[in-house]
């Protein structure tokens, strides 16, 4: 009888991400036992400091990844917009299960309905430029915690509206009573929102996690994080890329932006390689920006 240990962080959303590939596991293999290993990582400990200045992304997965490199754990089960662009020696990205609606929605109050100079709180350079390239006149204060008391924020504080993922509600089966979904195709998504990334080391645990993952979801996951990789960038700067699958083709948005959203600069290309396509899109938006930054 195989048994796998996955390592997830312990908030709400990670064990209900847990629970779907527990679950998903448990009907590709029958006989399978699947424990859930709860590891406390950075951003689990400091939910005060922006995760700028934490670090971005790796603060949510290094402890995951480092438990299955030591053996505590068999499987790193992410959600895929906490990933490093790049994996760590010893481990391979091994699947991609599931994805759920990348948008991101503003909870509170609708965009159009915000007063001016209202207050939406987001712990996200990207949400920030976007929000500001939207309504410059918005006043973007910096929030992080769980989902709970991200939540909990609108009404409190001077806070009218927060920017939160959509798939993150659909997990956790959350309507809140005013809600807007933000276009993805203006409001370009983190790489890889929405969907849950799984990391084994490289060994017979492999084969039996790449059973349970989505290919479409996958190419398009790894679209997004070609382009997030050529650029170098994690949650630390307002960058965001959103693929899709139609038949065969791929289509990607990709977006950099300068921090307080007066300089946004866009891509949106099709092809069949994920890793080239990303990488197009990357250096279209990178050249952009630096020629509009510096015109001489």
């Amino acid at each position: 009888m195989p048994q796998l240990r996955l390592a997830t962080r312990g908030s709400p959303l990670a064990l209900a991400q847990a629970e779907v590939v527990a679950g998903l596991l448990r009907q590709r293999h029958p006989d399978m036992v699947c424990e859930i290993v709860i590891v406390e990582t950075e951003g689990d400990r400091d939910q005060e400091t922006p995760l700028r200045i934490l670090g971005g992304r790796g603060v949510f997965a290094k402890h995951i990844q480092v438990a299955v490199l030591e053996g505590r754990a068999d499987v790193a089960v992410h959600s895929a917009k906490d990933l490093p662009s790049l994996t760590p020696k010893g481990l391979v990205l091994a699947a991609v299960p599931e994805r759920r609606d990348a948008a991101d929605v503003l909870v509170g109050a609708t965009l159009a309905g915000l007063g001016p100079g209202a207050t939406v709180a987001t712990g996200s350079p990207r949400r920030r430029a976007l929000l500001l390239d939207l309504r410059p006149d918005l006043n973007v204060v910096e929030l992080r915690g769980n989902m709970t008391r991200r939540l909990s924020a609108p009404g409190q504080h001077g806070i009218h509206a927060i920017v939160a993922a959509a798939a993150a509600l659909e997990r956790l089966d959350v309507r809140p009573h005013v809600m807007e979904r933000l276009d993805p195709e203006v409001f370009t998504p983190q790489v890889g929102q929405g969907a849950i990334a799984l990391e084994t080391r490289d060994d017979e645990t492999t084969a039996l996690v790449r059973a349970i993952s989505d290919p479409e979801v996958e190419r398009c996951v790894l679209a997004e994080r070609a382009f997030q990789e050529t650029l170098g960038s994690g949650c630390t700067i307002p960058a965001g890329a959103w693929a899709t699958w139609s038949g065969t083709t791929l289509s990607l948005r990709g977006v950099l932006s300068h921090e307080d959203g007066h300089l946004v600069c866009r891509d949106h290309r099709e092809g069949r390689d994920p890793v080239a396509l990303g990488y197009l899109v990357a250096n279209t938006v990178l050249e952009e920006y630096r020629r509009r930054v510096d015109p001489s």
